[in-house]
Order: C-alpha cells, then structure tokens, then sequence
C-alpha cells in the first residue's frame, strides 16, 4: 500500500536528487502533493497515514517529474498569491516574488494622505499585472495606466485585473516605459535589472522559464532604472513619486543614477533579509 506519507517522502527525495536544497524541496513536495490531491495543508497533516490511489499517485507523479525537469512551481500549478490575491502566470511574465510586496507597500505609503479625489497611476513593465492589480484593489479611487512591451503579458494582466473586479480603472497599453502618460502621481515598476553577463547563471527555474526581456537590465542592469528615472520626470505631477525594485548589490549604482535624474531619493527600503531592494524618489 501506498500511503500519503510515501508520496511525499518519493517527492521529496526525487525534488532533491534533482538539485533542489532540502527545505525547497520539503515545501514543493508538500504543495505538489496537496495539488494532486486537492487539499489544503491541514488536511494533508490529517490524512497523511491514509492511502493513496492510482490516479492520486500518477498525478503526483506527473507534477513531480515537472518539478523535477526545475520548471517553477508557480508555472506548473498556473497561479502565485501576491499580496493575498492569487494572480494567473504563465512563461510569459515573472513570477511575482514576496520581495516585490515592499513595492506596493512603500506606494501605498507615499499616497497615504491623499484626499480622496482621482488618483492617476502607471505600472512600467506590469507582466501578469501584480502591482497595478494590488494598487487598485487597495486604492478604489484609482486609475492604472499599465505598460508592457509584450502583447503576451498585456493579455494576462488584462485577465488578472478581470478577475479581481479591478477591470474597469487598468488601462493596459502596450508601450516602452510610460509611453505619452502624464499627470501621474504615482509610478511603480518592478524593471528588468540582472546584468546581462549574470543571466546564464541565473537557477533554471528563472533561466530556461521566465521571459528574458523581463529580466536582462543592460551590462550593469540598470539600462532600464535609468530610462525609467528620465521618464519619470515629465510624467509624474510636482510632488509626485516614482518607487521601484533593483537588485541585490546595486544600491550604489541606484544611488548614483538617481543623483544624476531630476528626481529627489526619498529613502531606499531593505527586504526581510536586511538586502536594499527598493527605491522611493520623488519629483520636486
């Protein structure tokens, strides 16, 4: 007999041999096995003694081997929560990461006072829309101009906004940067910022099944975070703010790029890890 418990122990075991460190592969088992069988944890730690039958065990077998193969879990179960809201995903944008939270968070901060009245936004490079959703579902007063330059990611957004009741106030558009907006008050992007040199070591799950567009930000990685503070500018009302993500290592150059834009560095936002990951600039 095969239990609930063996699956996941196979799972685990196959997850690990396959190059992933015991705790990943602990969690993705776990997940993958709940999928299968389609519980929620409590109910996996309640049953996990009970037996498993064929068609349970080849569908566990089926995800594992996906797994396996180092395609992101995200993209084999189709979906990712951010910011307590499930969002569709798919090889055509990133996944959204708990990172890319600090995002909405330090937005939402800088728009705290606003009185009420119409809030005009933009999100540069949206992807599946996960921050021009959550923005919009926080902030019911506003309107959400969301770019991308591939159709494929434009169309998900689309579908991601719909299903979270937030379509009618996301206008997507299919443009490099911000296109002709202005009159914004608030920016956000989470840009492609990976040096290109670094994207071969990238894990597979990035490498081989996120879209590189997304991801190559120049031979420094801020080709993108420089057109994105030039742009900022004139699209952004006085007293307006434009916050995004960088990455690891590249305070210094963030720093730097933002002292030579016209935009003023309010502060830069650390992840849970103590890794600044987030930059606040404003228009004077």
């Amino acid at each position: 007999m095969t239990t609930v418990r063996d699956l996941l122990a196979e799972a685990r075991g196959r997850l690990a041999a396959a190059g992933l460190d015991a705790h990943d592969a602990a969690v993705d088992a776990d997940v993958l096995v709940r999928e299968a069988f389609g519980w929620d944890r409590a109910r996996l730690l309640a049953h996990t003694g009970d037996e498993a039958t064929a068609d349970v065990t080849a569908r566990v077998e089926a995800l594992v081997r996906r797994r396996a193969a180092r395609e992101p879990v995200s993209q084999i179960l189709g979906r990712r929560e951010f910011w307590g809201l499930e969002f569709q995903v798919t090889r055509d944008v990133l996944t959204p990461r708990p990172e890319t939270e600090l995002v909405v968070e330090e937005a939402l901060a800088c728009v705290r006072d606003h009185d009420g009245a119409p809030l005009e936004l933009a999100d540069v490079g949206t992807g599946s829309g996960c921050l021009a959703v959550a923005l919009a579902c926080e902030l019911p007063h506003a309107r959400v101009l969301a770019t991308d330059v591939s159709a494929a990611a434009l169309a998900l957004a689309r579908a991601n906004a719909a299903r979270h009741g937030v379509a009618d106030r996301i206008r997507c558009e299919q443009a490099s940067l911000l296109g002709r907006a202005a009159g914004l008050a608030l920016i956000v992007s989470n840009p492609p910022y990976i040096p290109t040199g670094d994207l071969a070591g990238l894990p597979p799950e990035v490498r081989a099944h996120e879209p590189a567009a997304a991801l190559d930000g120049g031979p420094d990685g801020l080709d993108v975070i420089r057109g994105l503070l030039a742009a900022g500018r004139p699209a952004l009302l006085p007293g307006g703010w434009l916050v995004f993500e960088f990455g690891d290592g590249q305070e210094d150059l963030v720093r730097a790029a933002i002292r030579e834009s016209s935009l003023e560095l309010v502060r830069i936002r650390a992840d849970l890890q103590g890794i600044p990951r987030t930059a606040v600039t404003r228009r004077g």
